[in-house]
């Protein structure tokens, strides 16, 4: 009865129907937002409800929103103006006379009069609608008449008990002929107690008619907000069909004619987003925007100095730092002398609804979420871990550089590229078994070779290391904690990136920013990056801050924007960076730095001079048909390529992940429904075996990854170091050692 009581609606609810009034319906101004401001709205005045669209079209299939005038307030604001407010929500709505206006608020006025009456003829009547009364206060009173009702029968039941055995007693007395009472008074006696019988028996009857009349008629409450729900939701359901089904269409029409359409377009990651929007995520660009403001220096002379100074700097070589935009030689030209594939199987056109199986999964982590591979691209966390070396040559230009803050630069860059692979990525990489390693040999196209490994399984965490014969070393134990917000999933990678320069010894470290996948219920998945990255030289104490901006609607500057400043180990600033994650990063050099004027919450921003900007990194081209293979870049492509020699536990022989590839799901999820069956029987064993340990006062031995170790670092932290012996592991063939997973 409590669950049932729950689901009563109140009557502000946008599709309550009082059937019987006339209808009326015209055009209308309404005030959506600050960036758009009174737009053209189609409203419809029907059975109580003021209903708006944005085209008479609209009318067959999409509602823009309904106003219940049986709860609204109708207030006549300047000339051509009303305002309507309801359910604590205010609607600005504006005519283009005078006369019009009149006619609409009489017509609403009506109309909600004639909906108070309905409404209070239904309450009386006993065939109400959903009760204008707070729902836990309605339940409260429901229950507390039925439970008086029950200690009325119960009353009536003890006494009818009580007065039937008197009565009972009384016809034994009067039948039995010893009794030396007089017969007379015996009588009297049987009439008296019958009569209290009957007295009681009809107060019990009684009782249960007022009981059942009560339960009728709370029971007959129940059933139309049961049914009210039902076509609540049914609506629903309808609408956001519909919603998904329009998002789709434009789509199609943008991409087949992209050009007709506004420049607002490039407002929104994925479009213009509606203006009646009201719940949307919204982020305040204000805050958001950077600490300071960047200038370019107009002093030519200056400026040649500069670059003369930067030329001594750089041994001569004032451009070997600095991206090339003409050289376009990148990854593809190696790889095309290499031979390694440029393509994969399309990715098949499967249909599944993801709010199905997301929607009881709210707030829970989204690694212990039961997921089909059909929300999964055929690579495991452990590759796209190693996806971080798409733009390697960074890091080797970086190794180059004589300037311990031009290399931070670099560095910067390269932190900031490893994001670009995911700006179409929406669908998420297999999570690794427990033991699954993954390698990646590119000593001849790029001189580094990368070897990962899933470390721990609960909490999800893997551990990265990589060695290049170009002067650097870069290792990473990264934990994944995720949470599904349910219009939105959030990715927090924990853990930080070291890289280690062998010719100076500089030693970067840093950190990743949050991953959001946004639009999970209808819409097209769109990816943002936000958070900060500082990234600190602990050689020099050189500091690098870069702000990734989270997505604005009402931000002027480009979406997907980095901003951040080089300083060294006096907080002096030494270069401007700027860029997007998802195409390329810029430097300039500080030339001079004030004071300027006070900025958002009085805060006061520095006005940096600098030279003009140097291209630091360009994000290469995807390869063609790419959309159809999962926007996977040149490099994802060949990472599930088949190698020779590998370990047994690597993730290219991962049966699910290869027929995921190859286009056959179905018996993809058929595989990773067993693997992940074998997992857990393993997880069991592990924890019965040290169960039975502790009870015997052993030692607990936990589970100790292969090839990593975890170590304590100068800060004190525990972490996931490479302990060695891989590589030749793989040149003796010899892997005996390695547990079967698969």
């Amino acid at each position: 009865m409590n669950e049932l009581m729950k689901s009563l609606p109140s009557p502000t609810l946008p599709g309550l129907q009082l059937p019987g009034l006339d209808a009326y319906r015209g055009w209308l101004f309404k005030w959506t937002n600050y960036l758009k401001g009174y737009q053209r709205r189609w409203f419809v005045l029907s059975n109580g409800l003021l209903s708006y669209y944005r085209t008479q079209a609209e009318m067959a299939h999409t509602c823009r929103g309904t106003i219940p005038l049986v709860t609204a307030h109708i207030e006549v604001g300047d000339t051509c103006h009303l305002v309507l407010t309801s359910g604590g929500r205010s609607y600005h709505l504006k005519s283009t006379s005078d006369a019009e206006c009149q006619r609409w608020v009489s017509a609403l006025q009506q109309a909600k009069a004639n909906a108070t009456q309905l409404m209070q003829h239904s309450d009386d009547s006993g065939d109400e609608a959903p009760l204008a009364q707070d729902g836990r206060a309605l339940t409260a009173g429901v229950l507390k008449t039925l439970a008086s009702k029950l200690d009325d029968l119960n009353t009536c039941n003890e006494l009818i008990g009580k007065h039937g055995a008197a009565l009972q007693r009384s016809l034994s007395e009067l039948e039995d002929p010893r009794g030396a009472t007089d017969g007379t008074d015996r009588l009297k006696a049987v009439n008296e107690r019958a009569t209290l019988f009957r007295i009681t028996s009809n107060a019990a009857i009684n009782a249960c008619r007022d009981f059942l009349d009560v339960a009728e008629t709370h029971n007959r409450r129940w059933q139309r907000a049961l049914q009210h729900e039902r076509e609540q939701r049914h609506h629903l359901e309808q609408t956001i069909e519909q919603l998904a089904k329009q998002h789709n269409s434009l789509e199609r029409a943008w991409r087949e004619n992209p050009n007709s359409h506004t420049a607002g377009v490039d407002r929104t990651p994925e479009g213009e987003a509606s203006d009646e929007n009201d719940d949307g995520e919204f982020f305040d660009a204000v805050e958001e925007s950077p600490a300071f403001i960047t200038v370019t220096a107009s002093n030519h002379t200056q400026h040649r100095r500069s670059v003369s100074n930067h030329s001594m700097m750089s041994g001569g070589r004032p451009n070997d730092w600095t991206h090339n935009e003409n050289d376009c030689s990148g990854p593809n030209l190696l790889q095309q002398r290499r031979g390694r594939r440029r393509r994969i199987p399309d990715k098949p056109n499967y249909s599944l609804n993801l709010w199905s199986i997301m929607k009881n999964c709210i707030g829970k982590e989204l690694s212990k979420i039961p997921m089909p591979v059909n929300f999964n691209e055929p690579l495991s966390m452990l590759q796209r871990l190693t996806e971080d070396l798409e733009y390697s040559e960074l890091l080797d230009r970086a190794a180059r550089c004589d300037s311990s803050l031009e290399q931070m630069c670099l560095v910067a860059a390269f932190s900031v590229s490893s994001y670009s692979t995911t700006v179409h990525r929406t669908a998420k990489p297999f999570n690794p078994l427990l033991g699954e390693t993954y390698e990646l040999d590119r000593l001849e196209e790029y001189g580094y070779r990368s070897i990962s490994e899933q470390v721990s399984h609960h909490p999800p965490a893997a551990a990265h290391h990589v060695t290049s014969q170009r002067g650097w070393t870069l290792w990473q134990d990264i934990t994944i904690d995720s949470k599904f917000r349910g219009k939105y999933i959030s990715v927090m990678p924990l853990g930080c990136i070291h890289l280690e320069f062998q010719a100076t010894g500089h030693h970067y470290v840093w950190s990743k920013v949050t991953s959001t996948v946004h639009n999970i219920i209808v819409g097209k998945l769109w990816i943002d990056q936000s958070g900060d990255i500082e990234i600190v030289n602990n050689t020099t104490k050189d500091l690098c801050r870069l702000k990734f901006s989270p997505y604005s609607y009402f931000s002027r500057d480009a979406p997907r924007k980095v901003t951040g400043v080089v300083q060294d180990r006096e907080g002096t600033a030494h270069y401007i960076l700027s860029g997007t994650w998802d195409d390329r990063m810029e430097c300039a050099k500080i030339v001079d730095s004030s004071p300027g004027c006070g900025g958002s919450e009085g805060k006061q921003k520095t006005v940096y001079q600098t030279l003009p900007a140097k291209l630091l990194w360009k994000k290469y081209p995807l390869p063609d048909n790419a959309e159809n293979m999962h926007f996977f870049s040149t490099l994802a492509l060949t990472l599930n390529e088949p190698e020779d020699g590998v370990a047994p536990t690597d993730s290219r022989l991962r049966p699910d992940q290869q027929l995921m590839e190859a286009g056959l799901w179905d018996e993809a999820n058929i595989q990773k429904t067993r693997l992940e069956d074998r997992q857990r029987l393993e997880r069991k064993k592990r924890e019965a075996q040290a169960n039975e340990a502790l009870e015997e006062g052993q030692d607990i031995e936990g589970y100790h990854p292969l090839w990593f170790e975890k170590r304590t670092n100068g800060g004190g932290e525990r972490t996931f170091v490479y302990r060695g012996g891989y590589w030749e592991a793989k040149e003796r063939q010899d892997w005996t050692q390695c547990p079967e997973i698969f």
